[in-house]
């Protein structure tokens, strides 16, 4: 399962690996769910090229009440995408897309008691990874808005020589579906009854190593302000006070 990766932003990038124009040029940034980020779908023209829109990261399925809802939709697994409530619309729908990405994370156990180390995996020579998908078009019921999303598709990953070192001892070993260049264009366009046929580990060559997440800073305060006293053990911790509303 792949919770964080670093989006492919830069519009050179985007065109010299994926074919599709991106008005905006950003830098990488690191993507976690609801975050936005590009993704690349079927233009809608009946053209059958490909363009680039950005959306959250995590699905938002047509009854999803709010953004938040992404934080456990960003990863289908592959085996329930059908029949899923989450996930089953933008499948049957035939909404498939390719997630750039220049790097995914995943967390690596030395053993079954230590803490975890966060992996950066990515391709040798800075060349990116194009990651299948679905996408859904929400529609933000407080402000009217229109929200693209999306999510990862994942598969088990037993044997796989590099993917199956990551995640907690005891649980099931899962990727995310890594697709080559050539595949691109008929993972978009295919039915929906042959997109199965993409969902397979990918054997391409992967470089790995530790890349841990700086520590967060501690909440400086304001000069002269004293720390509050810890109350006593057993001591009832006072009321807050009482405002005058109306």
């Amino acid at each position: 399962m792949c919770s964080n990766y670093e989006a492919v932003t830069r519009a050179d990038r985007l065109l010299s690996f994926f074919g599709v124009v991106r008005a905006d040029d950003e830098r990488p940034v690191i993507t976690w769910p609801t975050g936005m980020a590009p993704f690349i779908r079927l233009a809608e023209d009946g053209s059958g090229n490909r363009r680039v829109d950005d959306g959250a990261f995590g699905l938002l399925p047509g009854f999803a009440k709010e953004i938040v809802y992404g934080k456990k939709t960003y990863n289908a697994k592959a085996e329930t995408i059908a029949r899923l409530p989450s996930f089953r619309s933008a499948w049957r729908m035939g909404q498939r897309c390719v997630i750039p990405a220049e790097a995914i994370f995943e967390p690596y156990y030395e053993t079954e008691d230590s803490e975890s180390v966060r992996y950066r995996i990515q391709q040798p020579g800075e060349v990116p990874l194009g990651l299948a998908g679905i996408w859904e078009k929400w529609v933000n019921t407080e402000t009217g808005e229109d929200l693209f999303s999306f999510a990862m598709i994942t598969i088990n990953a037993d044997g796989h020589p590099v993917m199956s070192r990551f995640h907690r001892p005891g649980e099931e070993k899962r990727m995310v579906v890594i697709l080559d260049p050539e595949d691109y264009d008929d993972w978009l366009t295919c039915p929906v009854h042959e997109a199965p046929c993409f969902l397979r580990q990918w054997m391409g060559q992967l470089d790995t190593y530790p890349a841990p997440l700086a520590p967060r800073l501690k909440k400086e305060r304001p000069a002269g302000e004293l720390e509050p006293k810890r109350a006593a053990k057993g001591t009832p911790t006072p009321p807050p006070p009482q405002l005058d509303l109306f």
